[in-house]
């Protein structure tokens, strides 16, 4: 997580460094010495790291816009009360657009005959595919996913680091697509 915090305040720092004037190098310089633990908050609080760069983003240009370009008198404080601000608009934003999509599957979702064994097709492909993978892989996608336990936990239990497991999820997701994907190609021609 720390080295995505640096990855993705670099990215914008470098981005704006030269399209800043002199007058507000100061956004800058309190961007870098306060980016990492900003992105860090962004990251525990989106659980994502790509919102947590969007909203690093929208706090930088905020930061920039301050009252014509000003600095706040507390610029440590305005900075976290405003990306804490930003990620609970993105969070406000997914919350209401799950629940406009829920709405629109239920309506689409009358169970039918077709429906339940499309269903189960699919269930049923998923646990092959599932019993497929190797053991490191299928280990972890079971821990995290069905059992609903943290990376680290998953980490702690198969004796791996927290990013390993991150990894070995994220591989198995990838090999489960690629075979759903195959199957579906073969029975769809």
């Amino acid at each position: 997580m720390i080295g995505k915090a640096n990855t993705c305040g670099l990215i914008w720092d470098f981005a704006i460094s030269d399209s800043l004037s002199g007058t507000q190098q100061w956004v800058l310089s309190t961007m870098q010495s306060h980016g990492q633990e900003l992105v860090t908050m962004l990251w525990r609080i989106l659980g994502n790291e790509q919102d947590a760069c969007d909203a690093y983003q929208d706090t930088l240009l905020k930061l920039a816009h301050y009252e014509g370009g000003q600095k706040p008198e507390h610029v440590k404080a305005y900075i976290f009360r405003s990306a804490s601000n930003v990620a609970i608009s993105m969070l406000r934003r997914r919350a209401i657009e799950r629940k406009s999509l829920s709405e629109v599957n239920v309506a689409n979702n009358i169970k039918s005959p077709a429906n339940e064994l499309n269903s189960r097709y699919l269930q049923e492909n998923l646990r092959c595919g599932i019993a497929k993978l190797p053991g490191h892989l299928r280990s972890v996608l079971t821990l995290h996913d069905l059992a609903e336990l943290s990376y680290a936990q998953v980490g702690k239990i198969l004796g791996i680091t927290k990013a390993t497991a991150r990894v070995y999820r994220c591989k198995a997701i990838q090999l489960l697509a690629v075979w759903m994907n195959r199957k579906e190609q073969k029975n769809g021609s």
